[in-house]
């Protein structure tokens, strides 16, 4: 059994999907949190970085409402999130990773300003603060996911962080 302390916590991270505050979890958010990325890097949606996030973003919106949208209204209310589909990949965190793996790429790829396949910490917090994220949060968090301390992050420690976020409240 998933216990209320679990459920508070994972709750809690509904938020960060819910780009626009409106209680639910729509596709919307993930164009929201599309044009945002665009925008703080000066990625025209039209180019093929631009394209790229835009279709993650659609295959992650499209694996969360598989997962979490019960009703089947294309919508994600906080209950369906929690009891969704985070019970269904706490246990699980790979297949979390991998409905996030398509957006997670593109938008490494949009904040890693030399090409090299890896965003520095700082290009990390710029991105993690146009999703909404508050500077310090942001700024903290991306140098939690710089695992190797190298001041650079990857792909396997960005995708890795995030399926742990959303499915391990600790």
């Amino acid at each position: 059994m998933v216990s209320t302390e679990y459920e508070r916590k994972i709750a809690a991270r509904f938020a960060t999907f819910d780009q626009d505050g409106n209680g639910y979890i729509d596709r919307e958010d993930f164009n929201a949190a599309t044009k945002a990325l665009l925008a703080e890097f000066g990625i025209a949606a039209r180019s093929d970085k631009g394209q790229a996030l835009y279709i993650g973003a659609e295959a992650f919106w499209q694996g969360m409402a598989g997962i979490a949208d019960r009703d089947g209204d294309q919508r994600i209310t906080r209950e369906e999130f929690v009891g969704g589909a985070v019970k269904r990949l706490r246990d699980n965190p790979d297949r979390f990773a991998e409905i996030a793996r398509p957006f997670l790429d593109a938008a490494l790829a949009i904040a890693d300003g030399d090409g090299d396949a890896a965003a520095t910490v700082d290009e990390v917090a710029r991105a993690l603060k146009a999703l909404g994220a508050p500077e310090t949060v942001a700024t903290a968090a991306a140098g939690a996911l710089d695992a190797d301390s190298d001041g650079r992050v990857t792909e396997p420690e960005i995708v890795s962080a995030f399926a742990r976020y959303f499915t391990v409240p600790e």
